[in-house]
């Protein structure tokens, strides 16, 4: 029976073992000038060579050809030392522990004792590596803290983790006793290279396409690596292809994440449900589909903005460029982080097609989304025509004017001729102000203006500010939560809540006086201010803010800003983004 790929290919010397040299040079040359440390901590993702390093110290540290020149701190791997710790095999001086088993106390007691004994010759070395030594306790490195301070001569101590945070929170004075090695993880291209020699030993033919999938499947991992080549070579006859690779890891094909590109592309979003259903019969894992199309969209992104899709292959890369001009960059980036924020709910979700299909639908739908600039410039064009989005570049990803649903930065002849009659609507009231398309707010003039409902809504941010500076904060806050509704022939001003508050209620009811003085040095005629209120809405205690609210309140304000602004949310159901 022959072995698996990730063991017969497992290095024996520090020189071969891949990407982690800075690691393996320090430890050769500490063994060659004999500056070897009594403990070292070996940090990184799993799959990059911790437990492999330690093997190849172990082996060094007790080769039997030691001290050879030739070597120069590298083990021979051929003394029966060498290949009976490589294996794994019983060695009296090399004794690997797996911590997630042997955790307790009481295991580091018995540890520290068997260290006690000396080596079974005189120039070897006692190496205990071990594995997984974050799952030890704070009893267990209390108990084995002493050992570690003050080793007994020819000890080496190995402790190997893949979350060292988790050593520093429950054992943190261990560190200090210890020389820790971070770890890189391995990318893609060496991943590559290594399986093409492996392969290239084994005799066996391999698609570059094939290796450059196991590559990103094994996300860093040289031993996942090599799992899955061994897995991929079980299924066929030898030959390692793109297809097999797909088929052993349930990878979705290139060309159903083509399609979906299409269809977004398209505005398709129709098509987006019977082939997530298809995708459903086939039985592919949506968290694979989504990783894929991800890698896709990032894929497509890099090539928009001018640079080159490395981790794709020939054929997608191909096909993206193909399909430069059809995306612009702003909404690739729109669908990344959209993909981003799913991820996490996603993997808990019992209704993962649902949510797939919703995203995709959205992605198929982002013509309707566009700038708010982009709506008030549409709104405010005074040629009536809508002005393009900007940065669209060309895109075909925005509605073009023939299409049936106007596009969402022209919100029509109706909306615009609601914005100029000055149409604002709050809850179910809907009061008429002028709406000027060029400067909604008329300008501060030397003389007093004549008492008019559509110049007091102008002037109404004003009075608050006014009232503000006057040192009436609660007033000017009643204030902002409220508008004028009506003045009659005598000068009265009417006032309304945007919603019942017997707060600002009583703030405006006490402060009358003063709203009248501040309106009284922009406008002629005021004579007094009432607080006209809700006669339908009982009076009720004032709530506890929450998010819906401070959220409505921060729509109220921009209507009341800007009688433009106002006609653009209500007509497009537009909503504030954090």
């Amino acid at each position: 029976m022959s072995l698996a790929l990730a063991r017969k290919y497992r290095p024996k010397r520090f020189a071969d073992v891949a990407v982690q040299s800075h690691v393996a040079s320090t430890l050769k040359s500490a063994i060659a000038r004999g500056r070897v440390a009594h403990g070292y901590l070996l940090c990184g993702p799993r799959g990059v060579g911790k437990t492999t390093l330690a093997r190849v110290l172990a082996m060094a540290l007790n080769c039997e050809r030691r001290g050879d020149a030739s070597l120069d701190g590298e083990p021979c791997g051929d003394c029966t030392s060498c290949r009976r710790i490589w294996s794994g095999g019983a060695s009296l001086d090399v004794v690997e522990i797996d911590a997630a088993s042997n955790r307790g106390v009481d295991d580091a007691r018995e540890l520290r004792e068997r260290a006690m004994y000396a080596p079974s010759g005189d120039e070897r070395y006692k190496v205990y590596i071990v594995d997984e030594a974050h799952m030890l306790t704070r009893e267990a490195w209390n108990a084995l803290l002493k050992i570690l301070e003050e080793p007994p001569p020819r000890v080496v101590f190995v402790f190997a983790t893949t979350e060292p945070q988790k050593i520093a929170q429950s054992a943190a004075p261990v560190l200090s006793r210890l020389q820790r090695f971070d770890f890189k993880r391995i990318g893609p291209a060496e991943i590559r290279e290594r399986l093409s020699r492996v392969l290239a030993d084994e005799k066996i033919a391999a698609e570059p396409e094939a290796l450059a999938a196991i590559g990103r499947a094994a996300d860093g991992s040289m031993r996942d690596a090599l799992s899955i080549t061994d897995q991929v070579l079980s299924m066929g006859d030898g030959r390692i292809t793109a297809e097999r690779v797909r088929e052993a890891l349930g990878l979705v094909a290139e060309d159903e994440l083509i399609a979906i590109l299409d269809i977004i592309a398209d505005r398709r979003a129709a098509d987006v449900f019977p082939l997530v259903a298809r995708l459903a019969e086939s039985g592919i894992d949506f968290s694979l589909f989504l990783t894929g199309l991800a890698d896709l969209l990032r894929a497509q992104l890099a090539i928009v903005l001018g640079g080159a899709a490395t981790d794709v292959s020939e054929q997608a890369r191909a096909a993206l460029e193909a399909r430069r001009s059809r995306f612009a960059a702003a909404d690739l980036l729109r669908m990344l982080q959209s993909l981003g924020e799913l991820e996490p709910r996603f993997r808990k979700s019992g209704q993962q097609q649902l949510l797939l299909e919703t995203l995709l639908v959205r992605f198929a739908l982002l013509d309707r989304a566009v700038e708010l600039e982009d709506v008030l410039r549409s709104i405010g064009n005074s040629g009536g025509g809508p002005t393009p989005p900007s940065g669209s570049g060309g895109s075909n990803v925005r509605r073009t004017a023939s299409s049936a649903p106007p596009p969402m930065g022209d919100p029509g002849p109706s909306i615009r001729r609601d914005a100029q009659a000055g149409l604002r609507t709050e809850g179910s009231a809907v009061r008429a102000t002028p709406a000027p398309m060029t400067d909604p707010r008329p300008q501060a003039r030397a003389e007093r203006e004549s008492l008019e409902l559509a110049r007091v809504v102008g002037r109404w941010d004003d009075l608050v500010e006014r009232v503000r500076a006057n040192g009436k904060p609660m007033l000017a806050t009643a204030l902002m939560h409220s508008s004028a509704v009506g003045v009659t022939a005598d000068g009265v001003l009417a006032i309304e809540l945007d919603e019942p508050n017997d707060i600002y209620a009583h703030a405006i009811t006490t402060a009358r006086a003063d709203v009248v003085a501040a309106l009284a040095e922009w406008f002629d005629g005021i004579t007094r201010a009432d607080l006209r209120r809700h006669d339908t809405a009982p009076a009720a205690p004032p709530k506890r803010l929450t998010d819906e609210m401070v959220r409505a309140e921060r729509i109220a304000s921009l209507k009341r800003r800007d009688p433009v602004l106002s006609a653009a949310i209500d007509a497009l159901d537009l909503d504030v983004a954090d």
